[in-house]
């Protein structure tokens, strides 16, 4: 790798079950092109029904530790908490970091002054490229990981693939513990109101598997949308607000369903009418969701 200044990092990844994935994740961890000597990855068992530790001491660089508070930004806090590096860098236990991941995220970190945050490529890949489901069709279209527009428009970056500074939490606080979802857009944001710089960093790549099944999306579209509750109800909406919200959850979709028509990615009409399909599961997931919140449930856990 290139000689830059000997600076330790420690991967976080909080993890709840997901035990196979987990280890496809390690294993990408383990044989990164940054010096062994100057990394750990430290896994947080959010609490899983998994056998956990047995995935993790299989790994040289893996350490374990426990948060039984549920959400991942819960368990992403305990990680911060327990590591050693002056760099944090941020993944998820169902992606696959490229092997010289580690390297290129600390160089854009290190050679950006006043570097608070750097975003990196996700890459969203099918699991048999030639025979995509409805389910993943739609992930890549509707759901990608559009890390670059995030940190451009909303600055922040998704936490399948970030990098900061301790001295960046500690200046600006942890995550937002009692968010299931959307802590890493708060948190973001609380970097870029700090003053401090915010980068997109191509060559830093994860790859993530795309959402194949109807309940794979079920549960990710419901985390989602209890995110966007959370962080509205923290902000003490008025009934106007509130009002908006349940008007804007019941707005057709007309606009992403000519958009996913007119969509050249997609070879034929029976493609197109299976992502209009999904489409629709997916408002009706956003709708009972958003209704099953306002009626007193509790957010769906990250």
């Amino acid at each position: 790798m290139n000689h830059y200044p000997n600076y330790f990092t420690s991967v976080i990844i909080p993890v709840f079950n997901d035990s196979r994935k987990l280890m496809l994740c390690l294993e990408a961890l383990d044989n990164q092109t940054y010096p062994q000597d100057l990394y750990e990855v430290i896994v947080v068992d959010n609490a899983s029904e998994e056998d956990i530790k047995s995935v993790v001491i299989k790994f040289q660089q893996a350490k374990f530790c426990y948060e039984s508070q549920p959400g991942s930004y819960a368990a992403r806090n305990q990680g911060i908490s327990t590591a050693k590096g002056e760099i944090l860098a941020f993944t998820d236990s169902d992606c696959i970091p490229a092997l010289d991941w580690i390297e290129k995220g600390v160089k854009h970190l290190i050679t950006t002054p006043n570097c608070g945050l750097v975003a990196g490529r996700i890459d969203l890949f099918f699991q048999n490229p030639e025979k995509p489901t409805s389910v993943e069709i739609f992930e890549k279209i509707e759901l990608n990981f559009p890390q670059k527009q995030k940190l451009e428009e909303l600055h922040y970056g998704m936490t399948a693939n970030i990098f900061t500074f301790r001295h960046v939490f500690n200046k600006v606080g942890y995550f937002d513990s009692t968010l299931k979802s959307g802590g890493d857009r708060e948190w973001g944001q609380r970097v870029f109101a700090a003053g401090y710089k915010q980068v997109y960093a191509d060559e830093a790549c994860v790859n993530h598997p795309a959402r194949r099944s109807f309940s794979q999306l079920r549960k990710r579209v419901a985390r989602l949308t209890g995110g966007k509750f959370d962080r509205l109800m923290s902000q003490n909406p008025s009934p106007m607000e509130i009002l908006v919200d349940i008007l804007e959850t019941f707005k057709p979709p007309f606009r992403s369903l000519y958009r996913a028509w007119k969509n050249q990615a997609l070879t034929s009409n029976q493609q197109k009418l299976q992502l209009i399909l999904v489409m629709f599961f997916a408002r009706y997931i956003v709708i009972s969701e958003k209704i099953r919140l306002y009626l007193g449930g509790i957010s769906a856990r990250g």
